[in-house]
């Protein structure tokens, strides 16, 4: 990306009153520019610090592709995929991570704005698209490139704002998003269309009157992720009328007097300091780096559009960037969420999970070869199936009562509970899971509204925040392993402020009856996903048979999987289990309130009997 170049005095574009019917537009590059909005619109009015609001986020995206549908135009995405290869931007990737942990801890400090990324949002983003049919193609490495060899062979526009755009040559222009007014569709029918502007690097290099072969050597100079430069004050070359001098400005005032590329690095190498013969040699890498820079903007022959055509599988966003990173790099960058740097990394919690994702993917060190990047069709789906939750550490038998949708987040839930350090208590539990079964109601949204102005609790945005990488990380193994369990709907199972809201309700003695409305069904669905946590427990060793033991150290030598054991103590069985008024707490909810016909021989029965038969569990349950 060109540093510092893109403002409004250098967008140099015409007035473009939508496009033509049936016209094709390309969203690119890095999925969250598509919807920046997302963050940096105060008028969405979308909380950014407890953990995501990813049902309005699917809300946006829907919303966005109806309107390009609304005026007839067919959008392809395209995605970068995994980092790049050659380290060339692993310095300025790197910095941009440590102002990423910066951000979020103000966030979680002061409750500002930082713009962080919640950790679920590439899955919602992935999930939404495919669910409204719209081709999504990944990229092995950075899109920008073949997005723009793209664009050029469909002659079609790009919508993104990535600066990067300003620079490669598209005949049909490029569509910031920062002038893409998508929420205000004029128009109707056929005539309908979304005001925007459009920007040509033809009309930019006639406003500024340089040769367009000279724009790869002005976003060299100017500095990019790709060429790190001396500090040189361009801005002296910039007109004396110009209030402030710009240094951009005063680099294009320079390029001026160049008609070819060569000519003008080389003066600009002298320029900065590469006359003197002690400097000769830095003048060949400067030169040399310069030159590398400038590359990156000549458009190679795309592949893409035989995946638009074809479908090919290897582009279809199946395999997420992390695990491209962790094949071909052996290194994988983490979430940063909302979260105080002073507590453990959330990511620790999940770090068996991904540990079982290395194994997947690398294989033994001593005998990894490129034929076993396809090692998952050698396990069946059982097999499969049993390396997901023996990492996990949840029991098959008792996980199969469960409909399948909520397999998985009751699994991950299981895991984080008794992982989770602090351990999370029954109030953040019984949140988390409460919020994925109600039901909008105007008191209720009228309560996590007040939640959004709020700073979030620091140890409750934690536990969340594990819970989300938990789920995360789960999910990527999952997809690695060819789905054994269905894929949950992201923005369904998680909104930030209302199971931030749940929590302090129940902290604060709130009764949660006067602005919760749900039905019968979701009520026992919250109260088998909460008997099903406490009692999705791994089987001990003991209880294999000598058979399954082998087939269990097999598959462990196959995956690199290491046994893991759950940390279920027995003080926290005696906590939930143990007592007629902890069994009762559990199943009424402390503020809840369900209201039930067990008899009272009955109920001083069931704090005896762990294995009670859901039938009996589930029977005569309502909500006040």
């Amino acid at each position: 990306m060109v540093t510092a170049f893109v403002s409004d005095s250098f967008c140099v574009m015409s007035v473009q009153h939508g496009l033509s019917p049936r016209a094709k537009l390309l969203l690119c590059t890095d999925f969250w520019s598509l919807f920046v909005v997302f963050l940096l619109a105060d008028s969405l009015g979308l909380d950014q610090n407890h953990g995501g609001e990813y049902a309005a986020y699917e809300s946006l995206i829907e919303r966005f592709i109806t309107a390009l549908r609304t005026c007839e135009v067919d959008p392809y995405v395209v995605l970068d995929g995994g980092s790049d290869h050659t380290d060339k931007k692993l310095e300025t990737v790197t910095q941009r991570a440590e102002q990423r942990i910066e951000r979020a801890h103000r966030a979680a400090k002061d409750g500002g704005k930082e713009n962080i990324l919640p950790i679920m949002t590439k899955w919602v983003f992935r999930q939404t698209l495919t669910r409204l049919k719209v081709p999504v193609a990944q990229c092995f490495g950075e899109a920008d490139r073949e997005i723009a060899a793209l664009a050029d062979k469909w002659q079609c526009p790009v919508l993104s704002n990535d600066s990067d755009f300003y620079i490669f040559n598209l005949s049909a222009g490029l569509l910031p998003i920062s002038y893409f007014q998508w929420q205000d569709v004029n128009g109707n029918g056929s005539k309908s269309y979304i005001p925007c502007k459009r920007y040509y690097t033809s009309s930019f290099c006639i406003y500024f009157e340089i040769q367009r072969q000279l724009l790869p050597t002005f976003a060299a100079l100017a500095g990019n992720d790709y060429v790190k430069l001396q500090k040189f004050i361009w801005s002296q070359f910039a007109p004396v009328a110009s209030k402030p001098q710009s240094r951009l400005e005063g680099l294009l005032c320079w390029l001026k007097d160049f008609e070819e590329p060569e000519n003008a690095l080389k003066a600009a190498v002298e320029l900065m300091g590469g006359k003197s013969r002690k400097n000769k040699e830095n003048m060949k890498k400067m030169l040399q780096s310069l030159s590398v820079g400038m590359e990156e903007y000549k458009l190679p022959r795309s592949s893409l559009m035989e995946f638009f055509i074809h479908g090919l599988r290897v582009m279809q966003a199946w395999l997420p960037g992390d695990t491209l990173d962790v094949l071909l790099l052996h290194r994988l960058s983490l979430s940063t969420p909302v979260d105080h740097k002073d507590l453990p990394s959330v990511n620790l919690t999940s770090r068996p999970l991904r540990q079982v994702m290395y194994g997947l993917v690398l294989g033994k060190e001593t005998s990894y070869k490129v034929e076993e990047r396809d090692r998952e069709a050698n396990l069946n789906l059982s097999e499969r199936l049993q390396v997901l939750l023996e990492a996990l550490g949840v029991n098959e038998e008792r996980l199969n009562a469960l409909p399948s949708q909520l397999r998985l987040p009751v699994a991950v839930t299981c895991y984080w509970w008794n992982r989770a350090r602090p351990r999370p208590d029954l109030k953040l539990l019984k949140s988390l899971l409460l919020g994925m079964n109600l039901r909008d109601t105007p008191q209720l949204s009228a309560a996590v509204q007040a939640r959004c102005h709020q700073k979030p609790d620091v140890g409750v945005a934690h536990a969340f925040s594990q819970w989300q990488v938990c789920m995360k990380d789960s999910m990527h193994l999952n997809q690695l392993l060819g789905l054994p369990l269905p894929e949950p709907d992201v923005a369904r199972f998680y909104q930030g402020t209302l199971v931030h809201q749940l929590v302090h309700m129940r902290r604060t003695g709130s009764r949660l009856k006067h602005v919760l409305k749900t039905d019968q069904a979701s009520v026992q669905q919250y109260c088998d996903m909460l008997s099903a946590v406490r009692r999705l427990r791994p089987r001990q060793a003991s209880e294999f048979s000598e058979s399954e033991q082998a087939e269990r150290r097999a598959l462990n030598d196959q995956t690199n999987l290491q046994p893991f054991q759950l940390d279920y103590d027995e003080e926290t069985e005696t906590e939930v289990c143990s007592s007629a008024r902890a069994q009762e707490e559990l199943r009424l909810d402390d503020r809840l309130l369900l209201k039930t016909r067990y008899k009272t021989k009955e109920r001083r029965n069931r704090c005896n009997k762990v294995e009670l038969s859901r039938k009996e569990e589930r029977r005569g349950t309502d909500l006040l």
